[in-house]
């Protein structure tokens, strides 16, 4: 009897330890993180449990209480899948501006039902903020920059000028003076026709627009030329031997790449060095151009690159190439403080200075750099030598 006993011992134990080796805590994960809830704010969560769910269900927790905001109809089909939801005031009137917890629930399908759990800090936003726009009027020309200032009521966390898909980022007025302001660029591709839109938002489904008063000069929008560049093979080689050493293959082939996917490359640094700026003005007077320079190229310039007779590439020159004497001393046009100073693809010996507020000037193609990053610099100061 006693060995019945045992045995019978043995395959509970036996039957247990196969349920729980074979049950698993539901995961659930969020691949974008959720630090805002307006009135519908997006959610989504990816949940894994190879036997599926019993329940998936989200709340809100805030100041004690628990609102429950969005459950899965059918929750059994989450064994690896996504499940997208909307959480806030909408689906929870209960809630009130402040801070809350965001938590989602998973129950396993199995005899065990175990719970899973994922959770974050949140902060909830019942109505959106709303924007004032100066009553300036806005001259647009294409290729400019301009600056506006505006006010924002209500909570935000992100506010600035979107110009189609191209956004900038707001400042406080200096000098501790009420509202904001953004410098933003119309860029030269843009439609003459697109107006940029003032925004302030806190958390996705919660933005609010405000519009400038803008006008755009018929007569006077600058005319972009187009330049036939010749590619002689000493350029060609030249070129490839210095920015693509150990490439092989087809010198042309190579030459377009470097053209293409270095450039692109580049201007993602470039694009980068915005988070070095400062949150102040670094310049007081009126910038300056490099001493005694004289036009080669203009910005937005169209430039096609001719090889023995054959249009090989075609390229935007998104800058000015001013000529001067060889090797003479390249001079700051601001003041500003260095935030780049090293050799970079197809700008070669490269400075960029930040001007504060996100401005910034870019100085290539030079043979020999004298300044180093983090350095303070003076308008009309020389911080190395042209090409």
């Amino acid at each position: 009897m006693r060995k019945f006993l045992i045995v019978v011992f043995i395959l509970v134990v036996v039957v247990v330890v196969v349920v729980l080796a074979r049950t698993a805590m539901p995961v659930i994960s969020a691949p974008s993180p959720v630090s805002f809830l307006g009135q519908a704010t997006p959610v989504a969560v990816h949940v894994q449990d190879k036997r599926g769910l019993r329940v998936l269900r989200a709340w809100v927790e805030q100041d004690g209480g628990h609102y429950a905001v969005a459950q899965a109809p059918d929750p059994n089909r989450f064994k690896d899948a996504d499940w997208k939801f909307t959480a806030g005031v909408q689906s929870a009137p209960q809630l009130k501006d402040g801070k809350a917890q965001l938590v989602v629930e998973a129950v396993s399908n199995d005899l065990l039902r175990r719970t899973g759990h994922w959770q974050s800090d949140v902060r909830v936003v019942t109505r959106p903020p709303s924007v004032t726009v100066d009553s300036d009027q806005h001259y647009l020309y294409l290729g400019m920059a301009d600056l506006v200032t505006f006010s924002v009521s209500g909570s935000y966390t992100d506010a600035g000028v979107r110009v189609k898909d191209e956004t900038f980022r707001a400042w406080p007025m200096p000098g501790g003076k009420p509202g904001l302001f953004s410098l933003f660029a119309f860029a030269w591709n843009m439609t003459p026709d697109t107006v940029p839109l003032v925004y302030a938002a806190n958390g996705p489904g919660s933005e609010a627009i405000g519009t400038m008063v803008v006008q755009f000069p018929k007569k006077e929008q600058p005319h972009y030329t187009t330049h036939e560049l010749q590619v002689s093979d000493a350029f060609l080689n030249k070129v490839i031997n210095e920015l693509d050493p150990s490439g092989s293959g087809d010198p042309v082939a190579r030459f377009v790449k470097i053209n293409n996917e270095m450039r692109k490359a580049n201007n993602q640094t470039l694009f980068e060095l915005r988070t070095k700026t400062a949150d102040h003005f670094l310049w007081s007077q009126v910038f300056q151009r490099q001493s005694h320079s004289q036009n080669e190229s203009t910005f937005a310039d169209v430039r096609n690159y001719i090889y023995h007779g054959q249009k090989i590439d075609q390229q935007v020159h998104l800058g000015y190439d001013l000529a001067v004497t060889q090797h003479v001393g390249v001079e700051a046009s601001n003041d500003g403080r260095v935030v780049y100073a090293v050799p970079l693809g197809i700008y070669g010996n490269c400075i960029v200075l930040d001007h504060g507020y996100g401005l910034m000037t870019l100085y290539g193609h030079m043979s020999h750099i004298d300044v180093h990053e983090g350095d303070m610099v003076k308008k009309g100061q020389v911080m190395g030598r042209a090409a």
